[in-house]
């Protein structure tokens, strides 16, 4: 499940488990400007190396950015989304904490963030700007 990899951790100094999902190139271009221009903290958390180009991380447990993933599964056009600041999420719990994905951009972007954070809204506050730069709106939240 690619919700569970993004929380993965290979150990404190380690690089984040993040692999490249295969993407077309206009995908790669928007994620490769997406993932150049994302801040350097996240909750007040530094970012740290991942495995992958197309994606990012915070602290420690770490925050994830995970772009040009696959539309998740359960993922449908009348799943409930929340809009955070004009950028549409759809949200999984799960046991160590929450991914959310992007809804009606032109690429998927999935940020997980684990239970120790607390308001997980606020990362999506912070994350939003660079995700509304970079990956085009196609159809607003209608959640």
């Amino acid at each position: 499940m690619a919700a569970a990899g993004l929380l993965l951790l290979a150990g404190c100094s380690a690089p984040v488990q993040l692999p490249d999902p295969p993407v077309d190139d206009a995908t790669r271009a928007v994620c490769t400007a997406l993932v150049s221009d994302a801040p350097a903290t996240v909750l007040g958390s530094p970012r740290r190396p991942t495995t992958g180009s197309l994606s990012v991380a915070w602290g420690d447990p770490p925050i994830t950015l995970a772009c040009g993933v696959p539309q998740p599964a359960e993922l449908t056009p009348t799943s409930q989304c929340l809009e955070v600041d004009g950028v549409g999420w759809w949200s999984q719990d799960g046991v160590t904490g929450t991914v959310f994905t992007t809804v009606g951009r032109a690429a998927y972007v999935q940020v997980g963030v684990p239970n120790s954070y607390g308001n997980t809204g606020d990362a999506l506050a912070e994350l939003g700007p660079v995700v509304s730069r970079h990956d085009t709106l196609l159809r607003p939240c209608a959640g």
